[in-house]
Parts: structure tokens; sequence; C-alpha cells
């Protein structure tokens, strides 16, 4: 009876499979065996081999893939084992999982909720599990491209030139380069910092192909990267981005001394974020050039009073001098007047306003500073940046608590003349032409010092229109509104004169 039944089941298998028993990956002596007491691995095999690949119309589990849960920006790691290598996400439920073969967890989350398509992150093939072949496909594309945005010359060269607006999978419509980013926890302080660079033409233009970093090795760098494309990416699921995997390449760089979970000093971020892409990209070389200081960096030249600082000491002839220097500078720390100390009649607290043009007199070259320990100072601008980087100091440190200075700054949002301001340098090989700048992104602070937020407001070119970013809320707003904040501080872009266009 034994031999009945084995001799029943090896026709039913040779029936299904007919003229295949050589490349089942089985030996015919198995082949009675009951099929509940083969090993997983022998059953599978028996349909599939090895580097197969279907057409989209062959796999009948294509029409299973959910867009809605699909979301590639955070660490790529699986979910199970929190490993990052070799991971596949289940283009069904979103879930990331380790490996496709027997045994691993993308396989047994197969088996257990029949969920049937997986994407390799480091490369985008699909794969059908547990039956384990390829999937080819053009729909699959779109997905590619939101784990992986990609940007032809041609595509970044026409961003300024036409107003784009995309759908998103809810319907809802978001405009490339201006998305909300996601507010973790307390990131605020870096995301208005990203909406700013990402504005920046000539960085925005670097990182969009990664050809141009592919040799950087830095992290840092990379992450920045897929952010910016993220932002930009005009066939998003969504209208916004969560900049978790940034986040997390931040925190390793600085040692965590910017997190997510714990409010940061925006302004602070900035200069330590700009720096720091600056030497990655240069290899810690700081005088090497790179998209940063070609965007950012200016010369300032300082003259240290004779008899104070490090003009103290007696020069060759034996003589006191005043001592010149010059140094280059990615952003400019402009000094508030103090708030006033009493109310006024009505017993109201009193906001002073101060003009732009007042705070920067700071670098005619006349005006003295003193400093105890770099001496009485003057300073003036020797080369204009091609974008001007101001820092409001808004903020008064010490060892007790950190004082806010609620003075309202009054600036133009277009042409600022620096002509008018101070005297111009004469215009060098290599330096940017003309003194006349545009103000492109204002950033903000609202709320107690220790305790408040940050929003930015941004220029988009194509539209000449003016929007505010807090975190996913993005929404559009007059001009002369942009003036009547805490602004800490400001982007300027210089115009091309009419002899350079």
């Amino acid at each position: 009876m034994k031999r009945e039944r084995e001799e029943e089941q090896d026709g039913a298998f040779a029936e299904e499979f007919p003229d295949k028993k050589s490349k089942l990956g089985i030996e015919e002596s198995s082949l009675g065996q009951d099929m509940d007491e083969l090993p997983v691995t022998a059953v599978f095999s028996a349909n599939t081999s090895k580097g197969q690949v279907k057409k989209g119309r062959d796999c009948p589990y294509l029409d299973t893939i959910s867009r809605q849960n699909l979301d590639f920006d955070f660490e790529k790691c699986c979910s199970v084992s929190l490993s990052p290598i070799n991971v596949y996400a289940c283009l069904v439920c979103g879930k990331y999982f380790q490996g496709r073969g027997p045994k691993t967890h993308a396989f047994t989350h197969a088996l257990d909720t029949e969920h049937h398509m997986y994407m390799k992150l480091d490369n985008g093939k699909v794969y059908c599990l547990p039956e384990g072949y390829e999937v080819a496909d053009r729909s699959l594309d779109a997905i590619r491209s939101v784990l992986n945005p990609l940007f032809a010359k041609e595509q970044v060269h026409s961003l300024d030139q036409e107003v784009k607006w995309t759908r998103a999978l809810d319907g809802t419509d978001y405009m490339p380069g201006l998305v909300g980013l996601n507010n973790m926890k307390n990131n605020d302080y870096v995301n208005v910092a990203m909406q700013i660079l990402a504005r920046v033409a000539p960085i925005r233009d670097f990182f969009l192909i990664p050809s141009n970093y592919a040799a950087c090795r830095s992290v840092l760098v990379q992450r920045f990267g897929e952010l910016v494309r993220k932002i930009w990416h005009p066939r998003n699921f969504k209208g916004q981005v969560s900049p978790h995997e940034f986040m997390q390449a931040v925190m390793a760089a600085s040692s965590k001394r910017f997190t997510i979970e714990q409010q940061g000093d925006a302004v602070e971020f900035w200069s330590w974020f700009i720096n720091q892409l600056h030497l990655d990209l240069t290899g810690g070389k700081r005088k090497k050039a790179s998209v940063i200081s070609r965007c950012f960096q200016g010369e300032l030249e300082i003259t240290t009073e004779a008899g104070t600082g490090k003009a103290r000491e007696p020069g060759p002839d034996g003589q006191i001098k005043d001592d010149v220097s010059v140094v280059p500078f990615l952003m400019l720390g402009l000094d508030l007047p103090p708030p006033p100390l009493y109310k006024d009649i009505m017993e109201q607290n009193i906001i002073p306003q101060v003009p732009i043009f007042d705070l920067l007199h700071k670098f005619d070259g006349s005006k003295v500073h003193d400093d105890i320990k770099g001496g009485r100072r003057r300073y003036r601008l020797k080369r204009l940046p091609q974008f001007m980087v101001l820092h409001l100091k808004r903020f008064t440190k010490n060892n007790f608590f950190i004082e806010k200075n609620p003075t309202i700054v009054n600036f133009p949002v277009k042409n600022l003349e620096l002509r008018d301001i101070l005297p111009v340098p004469e215009t060098q090989k290599g330096a940017a032409s003309g003194s006349k700048y545009d103000l492109i992104a204002n950033m903000v602070h609202d709320g107690k010092a220790d305790s408040g937020t940050y929003r930015v407001h941004v220029h988009r070119k194509v539209e000449d229109i003016w929007y505010e970013v807090q975190d996913l809320r993005v929404i559009d707003i007059l001009p002369q509104m942009v003036a009547l904040s805490e602004t800490c501080m400001q982007v300027y872009e210089l115009k091309r004169s009419k002899a350079a266009t």
C-alpha cells in the first residue's frame, strides 16, 4: 500500500511538471516523498530557476503594490534585524526586511502575509517572493525614481524657467523645490537651513547631479545630495519630505552637537554645516575652492589700530603700526542696537526699529569697534560674494541665560545697493560684478530665546512670489510681510550688471 501511494504521488508530480525532472534541482529518488516533508528550498526551487526574469504581465502579483504605503525617507535598515545590509522594501506594506533567500526576514514575511513584491533598496530591482524571480515592468520605474531621484542636465537648467506644479497621490498639489519638511521633534532649526540652501541655484544645481560629488566619501554630503534631489523631485508620491536620514548623518558628523530631540540655534547650525560641506568636498583643504566657497565666500579687510590687539608689538623698524589683514568670510555678523530698558508713557514695551543700512556701516572701513581681545578694529569689504549671508545677532548668551533682542530691522527685498552704504571694492578677476543685491531668503525666529520656533521666507524666482515655510506648512505671502518679522539671518543674491548680461 505504501509503494502504491508513492507511485501515485510520483505520477502526479511528473504530470504537473512534464519532462522537467532534470531541471527541478531535486533528485528523482526524492520525488516519491510527501511534499510536506520536502524542505522549503526544494519546494520553491521546483517553481523557479536562478536568474529568471518575468515581465509584468506574467506576474500575477504586480497589482498588489500599494504606492501610498511606500516611504523611502527613512534609514534603509531591516525592521527585524536592524541591519543595513541587503535590505528589501515590501512594496505592499512598505516595511523593510533583510535578504530574499530562504530563512531570511523578507522570505518569512512573504510567507506570513502573502505580500509578494519586494524592491532591493541599493539597486531598485524588484523580486517576487517566495517564488524568487525578478520582475521587469515599466510601471516600476516611477517607484525607482522616488527611491533614487535623478535629473538630467536639461532638467536642471529649466528649473528657473517654467512654473511647475505636481500632484501627489492624495490629490494635493505641490511645487517641486518648495515642499514641506517634516519636523520629527525639534529639528525645525535644520529645516529652515535646508529650505534656504535648496533655493541657492548653484548649490541646488550641483547637488541635483550625483556625479558631481560621487567621489566624495562623506556620508553628510551624500545624504544632503539625496535630500536636495527629493525636495526638487517632480514625481514624489507625497507633497513633503522627511529629512530623517539626513538628520542621522548630521548627528554623526557633529558628534550629536545637533540632534532631532533638542532645539538648536539655526544660524549656528548653518555656519557649522556650510563649513563642514566645504571641508568634505575639498578633502579637508580649507583654501581649496568648492561650490560653497564660490557661492558664499567674500573677503574682509581688518585693520587693527596700533597699540591694540595683535598690533601691540613693534615692527622690524621699531615702530608700532596698524595691522592690516585680509580674511575670507562665509557670513557677515550685524550688531543690533540694545533694546530700551524702560516702557513708554502707555506702559507698553517699546520695540525699536533700525534700518539695515545703519547696521551695514560696520563694514565701511571707518567705524571703530572695540574688542577686549582683538583690540580696536575697522572692517571693510574687500570682495563681494555672489550670495551674501547676513547674520543679525539677535541672541546674547552669558553664563546664566540667553536674552533675545526684539529690535525690528527694516530692509528692502529688492535692490539693496551697497554702493550707497559702503565703499564698494573694484571688480577683480574672478570676483562677482556689481553691488546690488536681491533678497532670496529670510530666516525668522518666533517666541522666547530658549523655547521658540523657526520659519523661513523664500522667494520663488520663476513666479516672483514669496512663500513662508514652517515645517510642513507652505503658504504664499506678500513681500511687505517679509520685513515685519524678527529676522535672524538673510541671504541676498548679487544681481548681474548690464555689462555682464
